[in-house]
């Protein structure tokens, strides 16, 4: 009679998978403060020097656009452009800090999709 040896599974394979279930649930847990984290924090996009400020949430939630009176003889188009550069400097700093937190938060896990 042979002895059977189960699914494959040794007790150190059983740990190592504990180990990731709880980990997993860490990041799950991190995730969710992360997000209520996002909702309350302000970035700040500029361009012309501080003439045009666009701020985003964490999450990229348009919150409020400040032109200065300096620029306003500027003209409508260079007025659209200062704000587009502003939109787009406040995007670049809120996923550079997103993806940042997330690398953080993942800490050595190798997660697909978030390199």
């Amino acid at each position: 009679m042979t002895q059977g040896k189960g699914f494959g599974f040794g007790l150190g394979k059983m740990k190592e998978l504990t180990e990731a279930f709880k980990k997993a649930q860490q990041v799950q847990e991190g995730a969710k403060k992360l997000q209520e984290e996002l909702e309350q924090m302000e970035i700040e996009g500029q361009a012309g020097g501080g003439l045009v400020k666009v701020t985003l949430s964490g999450n990229q939630e348009p919150l409020r656009v400040e032109i200065s009176p300096d620029v306003l003889q500027e003209g409508a188009e260079v007025i659209s452009d200062l704000v587009t550069t502003a939109m787009k400097d406040a995007y670049y700093k809120s996923t550079t800090m997103m993806r940042e937190r997330m690398e953080e938060l993942t800490g050595g896990l190798n997660l697909p999709g978030l390199e």
